[in-house]
C-alpha cells in the first residue's frame, strides 16, 4: 500500500530502537495516534545493548511484553571482580526482586526489538514506516510539521501535536533544535567481541582489573557471551579487529580463544546529556537525549525509562488541550537521574580500568576491608549502590519528609499480591492502567466510603486497598489485596500505614496522605488526569491548587 502523502497524528515518534519502539507501545496502548519512523530498513540485526534491569522490565509489563522478553533473556545474573592475577575481590549477586523482576537480564537487542516491533501489531492507532528519513520540521503553538522521505523516494509530510526523538547518539532531531551535548569522551577506545557460542561455564559477567588490559566478559542468552577489551596506547582500530590479535585477548581470559565470531568492533565511549530536552512541542528520549558509557550496563535502561515516564504525560496532556507544566516535569524528573547513571558508570569505570598496580591494590584493599562488614557487603552484592528512581521535583507532591523516609517521589516497589479469591499476581497485574488510589491499611474499606469512591472516579481514577502480609484482604467496595510478598514492611513503608498513596500510571507515588484528609488527594488528581483538569495550567488558579494541596 501506498503511504498517503499527509497524515496528521498525535504523535510522532522518530527513531525506532528501543526508546521509540517501547514509547509508540507505551501510546498505543493509551489509543494515543501514533506515527513511528525509522531511516533504516529494519530493526537492529546485530548486537549492541546486552543488560535489561527490573525497572525496564517493568516498563515492558506495563505493554504486557515482559513475558515475551523474559523468554529471550538469561535473568538473575550478577557480577564477579578479579584482580591481575584472577583472583577474586568482589561480588555483585542480587536476589531481591524489588520490582518484581530480576535486577541484571541478558538480552540480544535484535531479539528485543523484534518483540518491541511485533507489540505494535496489537495497535490500530500506530502506523510504522522503516525506511523513511526525516528531511525537516518545524513548529507553532499547535502543531508540528515534519517532512520525511520513503524508501521510494517520495515525500511526505506528517503533522502532530508533540514529537519525540528517539533517534541515537547522533540525533538529527537533536541538531535541528540547535541543542549541544555536555560532557565528555572517554580517550580509551574499547574492543568489543560478540561470540556465536562460548566455553566460559560462568553465569556471571566477569570483570578483569587489570592495569595492563582491563576486561569484562558478559553472559548471553542461548550460549553466547560477550567480550569488552580496553585497547592501549598504540593499538589502532584497524589493528584490534584483526582476528590473530582478538584471538590472542580471549585466549588471555578464558576458553574462547576459538568460538566463532559474530561481530567485532571498537567503540568510543561517551558520558554527555543534552543541554535541554524539550523545545516547544519537540521532546528528546533515550541516546539522544543522554549518552551513558556501559559500564554499568545503563544506557539503554535509561531511555526505556524517558519512554515510561513521558508516554503517559503526553497521553494527558493531548487529552487535557496541552499542559506544559506536566510535560516540563518529563526533563525535571528524568535528567537527575540519567545523569546520576552517568556518574555511576564513571565510578564503576574507574574500578574497572585501574591506571596502576597501585591502584588496582588499593581498590582490592578497599573492598576487602567493606566485605568485613555485613552491611557494606550486602549494599554491593545486593547492588545498593544503583540509584533509585526518586523524584525531589515535578509531578509529585512532597510530604516534608527526609528523602530516605519519603515515599513520595519513589517508584512503588512491587509485591506479590493475593486477591480475596486467593489468586496470586504482581500487583501492576492486578492494576488497571490509569492513575490509583492505593489504601494502605488493616482495613481500607472502612478508610474509604463509596461517596468518597465514587468522587475519586469522576476525577478519572480507581480505588485499590492493600493489606500488610498478616492481614486477609475482604470483600468490599473497592477491591481489596493483600501484599503476600511482605515488600511493603520493609525500609519506609511501614511508616504510610494508614495512608492513601496515589499512584500516577508509570507507578510512581505522586503524594501521600493520611487517610483522615482523603480530600487532598483530589486536588492532585486534577494535575495528572484529563478528566475535570483545566485545559491550561501555571496560572493564579494552578498555584492556588497546589497552596491547598501542600496546605
Amino acid at each position: 500500500m501506498t503511504p498517503d502523502r499527509h497524515i496528521a497524528v498525535d504523535v510522532l515518534v522518530v527513531g525506532a530502537g528501543p526508546t521509540g519502539l517501547l514509547l509508540s507501545n507505551l501510546l498505543g496502548r493509551m489509543g494515543v495516534k501514533t506515527a513511528l519512523v525509522e531511516r533504516n530498513a529494519d530493526t537492529v540485526q546485530e548486537p549492541r545493548a546486552v543488560s535489561i534491569d527490573d525497572e525496564s522490565m517493568r516498563a515492558l509489563q506495563a505493554v504486557g511484553l515482559d513475558g515475551a522478553v523474559s523468554r529471550i533473556t538469561t535473568r538473575g545474573y550478577g557480577s564477579i571482580y578479579k584482580g591481575p592475577r584472577g583472583r577474586v575481590f568482589a561480588t555483585v549477586k542480587p536476589t531481591s526482586r524489588e520490582y518484581g523482576f530480576e535486577k541484571r537480564n541478558a538480552f540480544q537487542q535484535p531479539e528485543l526489538e523484534a518483540v518491541l516491533r511485533n507489540g505494535l501489531k496489537a495497535f490500530d492507532s500506530v502506523s510504522v514506516s522503516f525506511g523513511t528519513e526525516l528531511d525537516q520540521f518545524n513548529q507553532d503553538d499547535a502543531r508540528v510539521r515534519a517532512s520525511v522521505t520513503d524508501t521510494d523516494g517520495r515525500p511526505r509530510t506528517i503533522e502532530a501535536a508533540y514529537m519525540v526523538g528517539c533517534d541515537g547518539g547522533r540525533s538529527q532531531t537533536r541538531k535541528a533544535l540547535g541543542i549541544s551535548l555536555k560532557g565528555a569522551t572517554f580517550e580509551e577506545p574499547w574492543l568489543i567481541v560478540d561470540l556465536l557460542s562460548t566455553k566460559n561455564r560462568c553465569f556471571h559477567t566477569e570483570v578483569f582489573c587489570d592495569p595492563a588490559r582491563s576486561c569484562i566478559t558478559l553472559p548471553g542468552p542461548n550460549g553466547i557471551r560477550r567480550y569488552e577489551f580496553k585497547l592501549n596506547p598504540g593499538e589502532s582500530a584497524e589493528d584490534a579487529v584483526e582476528e590473530r590479535f582478538v584471538r590472542k585477548l580471549l585466549a588471555d581470559v578464558g576458553p574462547d580463544a576459538e568460538e566463532p565470531f559474530r561481530r567485532v568492533r571498537v567503540y568510543t565511549f561517551h558520558a554527555r546529556i543534552a543541554e535541554r530536552w524539550r523545545e516547544g512541542r519537540v521532546f528528546l528520549a533515550g541516546d539522544a537525549a543522554h549518552l551513558t558509557p556501559p559500564f554499568a550496563g545503563q544506557g539503554m535502561n535509561s531511555g526505556l525509562r524517558d519512554a515510561h515516564n513521558l508516554a503517559w504525560k503526553l497521553n494527558e496532556a493531548l487529552h487535557a488541550g496541552g499542559n506544559s507544566a506536566l510535560l516540563d516535569s518529563y526533563e525535571q524528573e528524568r535528567r537527575p537521574h540519567a545523569w546520576a547513571m552517568i556518574q555511576l558508570a564513571l565510578r564503576m569505570g574507574q574500578v574497572m580500568m585501574p591506571t596502576s598496580l597501585l591502584q588496582g591494590a588499593m581498590v582490592r584493599a578497599g573492598f576487602h576491608g567493606l566485605s568485613l562488614l555485613p552491611p557494606a557487603k550486602a549494599y554491593f552484592a545486593q547492588m545498593r549502590y544503583k540509584p533509585k528512581p526518586r523524584f525531589e521535583k515535578g509531578c509529585i507532591w512532597p510530604d516534608g519528609r527526609a528523602p530516605k523516609r519519603t515515599l513520595v517521589g519513589r517508584l512503588i516497589c512491587q509485591p506479590e499480591v493475593e486477591t480475596v479469591s486467593g489468586d496470586h499476581l504482581r500487583l501492576d497485574d492486578a492494576l488497571p492502567d490509569r492513575p490509583v488510589v492505593l489504601v494502605f491499611g488493616e482495613a481500607p474499606d472502612l478508610a474509604v466510603g463509596r461517596a468518597q469512591c465514587d468522587r475519586f472516579r469522576a476525577l478519572g481514577t480507581d480505588v485499590f486497598g492493600i493489606t500488610p502480609q498478616g492481614t486477609k484482604p475482604v470483600n468490599a467496595h473497592f477491591p481489596i489485596l493483600r501484599d503476600r510478598s511482605g515488600l511493603l514492611s520493609e525500609g519506609p513503608y511501614p511508616r504510610y500505614l494508614g495512608h492513601a498513596l496515589l499512584l500516577r500510571r508509570d507507578r510512581y507515588i505522586a503524594m501521600a496522605q493520611p487517610v483522615s484528609r482523603l480530600a487532598k488527594l483530589e486536588l492532585a488528581l486534577a494535575q495528572i488526569c484529563p478528566k475535570g483538569a483545566p485545559p491550561e495550567r501555571g496560572g493564579a488558579e494552578d498555584k492556588a491548587q497546589v497552596a491547598a494541596i501542600n496546605d
